[in-house]
């Protein structure tokens, strides 16, 4: 997910959607009627996944870990960026605090 320099910030969003959408679509083609109100279902979830910006995935990525370490607060504040560094060894601190700053926007614009 992560470059291998820690002064960089190279974070890679991987989106496997359009193929699982895909497959849900097909599978709507050929479904009997006890299957469809589930695999509709399944198909708004995915179209509601796939609309999220990289920033919005990048943030939950980051509430995460945040949250699996306790941490309750601002997600840029200084004990989630420490908690996020713990979390992930190979973040440099510039890497942690521009991560955590994009999360907190996340936050704040929810």
């Amino acid at each position: 997910m992560f470059g291998l320099n820690k002064t960089d910030l190279s974070v890679l969003v991987l989106r496997d959607a359009d193929g699982i959408a895909d497959a849900v679509r097909a599978a709507l083609s050929t479904a009997s009627p006890e299957e469809r109100p589930g695999l509709e279902r399944a198909a708004a979830i995915i179209a509601e996944a796939s609309a999220r910006t990289d920033a919005e995935i990048r943030g939950q990525w980051v509430r995460d870990r945040l949250d699996a370490a306790g941490i309750e607060g601002p997600a840029d504040s200084i004990p989630a960026i420490k908690a996020l560094r713990e979390a992930e060894r190979q973040l440099s601190l510039a890497t942690a605090v521009r991560l955590a700053q994009e999360a907190r926007g996340a936050e704040e614009g929810a």
